[in-house]
């Protein structure tokens, strides 16, 4: 590749290391708590090993450089300069990249999914592996992968049939797109859930990879009695438990042991299930375990751990490993107690009828936490879950916001895209408005919605002789979920960046409502743009079309190709308000370049011309998926999110030239002594990131 082609995929010069502040929260825990937080922090972070296979084949490998070398060297990078023979420019280039690398839990980004590369020569990198043989046998297994090469493909996650990085498919290099599917479906007509799997292609087919402690539990143990089949085609496909069977071990073990400091029965019920769903890959145990969490309302100690998110495998069906331990913020939390109270009376503000909602909102927990532990390739503002609908619509949810996430700031932080008289504005109400965002975006935006089933044979939840009338064709709808059929499996590749778009035009949409901006504490309830609770609206507005602008760092020219599910939705956004029209929305530039590119977003039309814009685009997302209309919603997101020349030739280097850093936590490690738990933290630099995680090394 070309220098300039390097460009884009260099390490973050600095990177931004923030700490993860949560001492006084930790510490106003009884013992009995600390000891729960503990052992449950031990099993979340015993799971960064599958993180970084889930990531790419190098990423394990030079975590272990990383931690192997700083060991070497005692944390003394100074004396480590002298005995490599590097610069302490080029130590300080190696130590960002090691931070950027801990910080997301590999060399791919986890917020874009694109490979990132020392900005150090290959030889001095090579010079300073020489300073121990057991650091010098490492570098030499991964040397060449750390850095671009000369395909272009594999500075991407994706299909590894398109000649992208997945290590969901792993020592399957020629598996196409076709054929994960064709194993998918096979395994969904089984009752397999895959969110723990990942899928090798052999030569007599395919062996399915099931995390699990057990590499043969009892068929007593397993959610399938049966473990091997013969597809249509004469593929064989068989069941191999115990991926990743050491760090499942650790993680059942630490659950057995937070059991017993669980501060009631339904928490030692939810630990004994994750236990028991580690130990043998049992993913209806895991379920089991979301209903008892769902259930836990109010903790002291807020956690869930497994595998979550499915944004990362290309087939969007697989979860990457993560695990969270909080602390409740009880002041911010009566705010969201009282959104929740509230939201039987607003989820009909939205612009669709009783028939594409579920029969009862399903009231579920609010919480703001302060974070212990995030476990996993980063760590978002804001969570909805469980992820599985059954469990949704028939027992409910829980929304976290994650106060010391969203409070985190780099000193200095620029802000390009905002106009300087919007500045201030902006500056001092874009925490408190990305709060209410998280908050309807959490609750309101995934908790709301039905999907329209026919639950079992003959069976509909809705009324199938007259079937709803659709509010975009205005005609009786005419497609549903079938039997065994889910949101995921009919969306594919596009469920998760689509559903993210969906809860966040109704976050946009309901910030609108100035009752609701009264429930966070801005303004009486009476609709005044000119009043504080207009800067917070206002401020919501102008951060998601920014965030619309930024998003183009995240897609890709060579494989067009959309790296991040939430800023593909929020580009969606942008180019919904720039479709209201330019009395509403304009980007403005006098530079051929666009250096000088700002937003200009009239305030005074927010309600005239943004909120309808929305409210039409949120109103076809959200039928689309109820009806389970996979080619209607197909079509309009991609070509809503469809990068046109401008965009891509001028647009796009303009932010590249401007991006800042994203950042990355410092955490903080719990010590057992003597029956009582210690906090330890660790300074916000790149040693001190380095160091948390080989004092966290547990397998």
């Amino acid at each position: 590749m070309d220098a300039e082609s390097v460009k884009q995929y260099l390490a973050d010069d600095p990177p931004t290391i923030v700490p993860l502040a949560i001492k006084p929260h930790f510490e106003a825990l009884s013992d009995k708590e600390k000891l729960y937080a503990h052992h449950i922090s031990v099993a979340s972070f015993a799971g960064t090993r599958i993180v970084l296979r889930q990531v790419s084949p190098e990423a394990e490998l030079i975590y272990d450089f990383i931690l192997t070398l700083h060991k070497h060297c005692s944390g003394n990078y100074s004396a480590l300069a002298k005995h490599s023979g590097l610069s302490s420019a080029e130590i300080e280039a190696y130590l960002n990249y090691a931070a950027q690398f801990l910080g997301n839990l590999g060399n791919y980004k986890s917020f874009g999914d694109s490979k990132f590369v020392p900005r150090l020569e290959p030889r001095r990198l090579a010079a300073l592996a020489s300073v121990s043989p057991k650091v010098l046998k490492l570098h030499q297994e991964f040397k060449h992968a750390i850095y671009t090469g000369n395909d272009v493909a594999k500075l991407h996650l994706g299909y590894p049939g398109a000649g992208h990085v997945s290590t969901y498919y792993p020592d399957s290099p020629d598996v196409s797109k076709e054929e994960i599917a064709g194993v998918s479906d096979f395994l969904e007509s089984k009752g397999l859930l895959p969110e723990n799997t990942r899928v090798r292609k052999t030569k007599d087919g395919f062996e399915i990879l099931i995390a699990s402690a057990l590499d043969d539990p009892s068929s007593d143990e397993r959610d399938l009695k049966e473990s091997e089949w013969t597809m249509g085609g004469g593929q064989k496909v068989k069941l191999v438990f115990g991926d990743h069977s050491k760090e499942m071990k650790t993680i059942a073990d630490h659950f057995e042991e937070a059991k017993k400091h669980a501060a009631n029965d339904t928490e030692a019920s939810m630990c004994e299930q994750y236990a028991k769903s580690f130990r043998t890959g049992s993913l209806e145990a895991f379920k089991e375990s979301q209903r008892y969490w769902i259930k836990d309302k109010g903790p002291e100690v807020e956690t869930d751990v497994g595998f979550i998110e499915t944004y990362r495998d290309p087939h969007g069906i697989r979860g990457e490993w993560e695990g969270f331990v909080a602390m409740v913020n009880k002041e911010r939390t009566r705010a969201f107690g009282k959104l929740v109270e509230s939201a039987p009376k607003l989820i009909p503000l939205l612009p669709w009828d009783s028939d594409f909602e579920k029969d009862t909102f399903l009231s579920p927990d609010f919480t703001s936490l302060e974070v212990l532990t995030f476990a996993g390739s980063g760590i978002p503002a804001g969570i909805n879950i469980p992820n599985y609908d059954d469990i949704r619509q028939n027992l409910g949810f829980k929304n976290v916001s994650l106060g010391n996430v969203l409070s985190a700031k780099a000193p200095d932080e620029k802000i390009p895209f905002i106009k300087d008289s919007d500045l201030s504005i902006y500056q001092k109400y874009r925490d408190p408005a990305f709060e209410v965002q998280v908050g309807l975006h959490e609750l309101l935006g995934h908790g709301c919605g039905k999907l329209l089933q026919e639950t079992s044979e003959g069976v509909f939840n809705f009324d199938k002789e007259n079937p709803p009338t659709s509010p975009i064709t205005k005609k009786p709808i005419t497609s549903y979920y079938k039997p065994g059929q889910t949101w995921g499996s009919v969306f594919g590749s596009i469920a998760a960046s689509y559903e993210e778009c969906r809860a966040e035009c109704v976050a946009m949409a309901l910030s609108c409502d100035f009752s609701i901006l009264q429930i966070f504490g801005f303004g009486d309830g009476t609709e005044d743009i000119n009043s504080e609770a207009g800067d917070i609206l206002y401020a919501a507005y102008l951060s998601m079309a920014r965030a619309g602008i930024a998003a183009l760092e995240f897609w890709d020219p060579k494989s067009r190709k959309w790296g991040q599910a939430h800023m593909q939705a929020r580009f969606s956004i942008l180019r919904t308000f720039l479709n209201a029209g330019v009395e509403f929305c304009e980007l403005e530039h006098k530079e051929k370049d666009l250096s000088d590119l700002t937003i200009r977003l009239e305030r005074n039309k927010i309600l005239s011309l943004g909120r309808p814009a929305v409210e039409e685009y949120l109103t076809k997302l959200h039928i689309y998926k109820s009806t389970a209309d996979v080619d209607a919603a197909t079509k309009l997101y991609e070509e809503i999110t469809n990068v046109e020349p401008f965009y891509e030739n001028l647009v796009r280097p303009a932010v590249l030239k401007k991006k800042t850093p994203r950042k990355v936590f410092v955490q903080a490690n719990t010590v057992e002594k003597d029956g009582k738990v210690e906090l330890k933290e660790y300074e916000a630099t790149a040693a001190g990131m380095v160091q948390s995680y080989l004092e966290r090394a547990y397998v």
